[in-house]
């Protein structure tokens, strides 16, 4: 197979299992629509329990020899399958904006981001070290080493198709465990894509493993993860409530868990802030991905002073991003993902102006382009009372609240049962300390609204999860420490 593929060689309909193309064992298909069109892109395997347990029976005779890999040979393949993410960057953007609907510009950014921590993490894997525990008898000699967990089960989203499964299987991978893994329902054909790239790469049969399935099929599908003992981990990115089924369901196993779960993220911009690098910060948190993203500010919390004047200067830019198809060139935003993501959005803004937000942007659907867009929108005089305050919308809406004080500003911020991400902006180096250390939240910008790195570790607090993804502490999760004790050394 050449390195460099067109658009069409990436698609692959069928689940990757032990090396191989496969289609579902009941024979079953579902199709995988562009949002911006309602188009099928692709009829693709629709898998069910059968298929889980035979890419975990894959997994478990793969397994034996890829843990006792050298991690240098682990570290090769995994530079090989970045440098083929590298060269087909643009056929895999262009795959993204097919089945998620983000423009061209934002899905290449996302390939570039999924291949960073695959660098990262091929680097890490020459990296995991291990301890000699100082003598506490003679005689005795004490070690601490790191060895892989074992099976991993990667759960992933629709909203970064490539970037949240790169970011799971690469740890998994230098960590010298096996994956057997699901892509959501709306955007498998980039994970399943990405697959291709890595057998291409030289991962062998049976380590890395993926399975498409329909909303109706895939929590069979799981549950044999689930259930399986020698499944030993579950990481997951995805809604709350899932993540609370997943932590109840392992629980007869014991499995190592990482979750991803949802956010409701905080803004504050105080009256000190520089308030054109506050809008623009608050413009690249919010509105990449058409604000379907977790980290993205739901609420906006603007010191009463500067709240007029910041709401005029927001609106202004936000009236000017155009939203498009990914196949215009000067596409800001695209579609939203589905009917359920509109009638979310609609309801939300809805509600809010039924409660007296005044709309100083946007606010209507953009049916002229499509079933599935909607008007970048801004809303002031929002209220703890609306729903928006209390449930992520998941698009491309901004809610405006009035704050008098830090006090007031912290109590509303940290006023929510999720804690993945939280962000300011302040000028006053005081300030800026001590609402660093009050925000509940695993993530904070500081004067920045670009938080995302794979150098840093990414994951939050409350129920917004467990475990973190990036950086060197996101290989420790793929991992279990084994204490060795050797007598009678004397």
């Amino acid at each position: 197979m050449a390195s460099k593929l067109e658009l069409k060689d990436l698609i692959r309909p069928d689940n990757f299992i032990d090396g191989k193309w496969v289609a579902a064992a009941s024979g079953k298909r579902f199709g995988v629509t562009n949002p911006a069109t309602g188009e099928v892109i692709a009829d693709v395997a629709d898998s069910g329990e059968a298929d889980a347990r035979a890419a975990t029976d894959a997994a478990a005779r793969a397994f034996p020899a890829w843990r006792d890999a050298l991690p240098k040979e682990r570290a090769a393949v995994l530079h090989r399958w970045h440098d083929l993410m590298m060269e087909n960057a643009d056929a895999l953007g262009r795959l993204i904006s097919l089945e998620q609907g983000k423009p061209f510009a934002e899905g290449r950014g996302e390939v570039l981001y999924g291949a960073s921590y695959v660098k990262w993490f091929a680097d890490e894997a020459t990296r995991i070290y291990g301890d000699i525990i100082p003598q506490q008898q003679r005689g005795k000699r004490m070690t601490a080493v790191k060895e892989p967990v074992g099976i991993v089960a990667a759960i992933t989203p629709w909203n970064f198709p490539l970037a949240m499964i790169a970011r799971k299987i690469a740890p998994a991978l230098a960590a010298g465990c096996t994956v057997v893994g699901k892509p959501a329902e709306d955007t498998p054909l980039t994970a399943l894509a990405l697959v291709l790239l890595a057998h291409e790469a030289g991962v062998p049969p049976g380590v890395l493993n993926l399975i498409a399935a329909s909303r109706e099929n895939a929590v069979s599908a799981v549950a044999s993860w689930l259930h399986d003992s020698r499944v030993r981990k579950i990481t997951f990115t995805g809604s709350t409530p899932v993540g609370k089924y997943l932590a109840r369901e392992s629980a007869e196993t014991l499995k190592k868990l990482s979750l991803e779960l949802g956010g409701n993220a905080p803004f504050i911009v105080f009256d000190d802030a520089d308030l054109d690098a506050a809008v623009t910060g608050l413009l690249v948190s919010k509105f990449r991905n058409g604000g379907q993203t977790c980290v993205c500010p739901n609420r906006v919390y603007v010191q009463s002073g500067v709240y007029e004047k910041f709401g005029d200067m927001l609106a202004k830019r936000v009236a000017a991003l155009k939203v498009a198809p990914a196949t215009d060139p000067d596409a800001q935003i695209g579609p939203m993902i589905n009917a359920r993501a509109i009638d979310k959005i609609v309801r939300h803004v809805d509600d809010a102006v039924a409660q007296g937000a005044r709309v100083l942007a946007g606010g209507k659907r953009l049916t002229a382009l499509g079933p599935n867009y909607y008007a970048p929108t801004v809303l002031a005089d929002a209220t703890s009372a609306m729903q928006l305050s209390c449930e992520e919308t998941f698009g491309p809406v901004v809610p405006l609240f009035r704050f008098d004080d830090e006090a007031e500003a912290l109590r509303a911020a940290n006023d929510t049962p999720f804690g993945l991400a939280s962000y300011f902006y302040s000028q006053d180096i005081r300030r800026i300390d001590r609402v660093s250390r009050g925000l509940e939240a695993g993530i904070v910008g500081i004067n920045e609204g670009a938080l995302a790195s794979e150098a840093a570790p990414f994951g939050g607090v409350k129920e917004s999860g467990y475990g973190r993804e990036g950086s060197k502490y996101g290989l420790d999760d793929y991992l279990s420490i084994k204490y060795l004790c050797q007598g009678g050394l004397e």
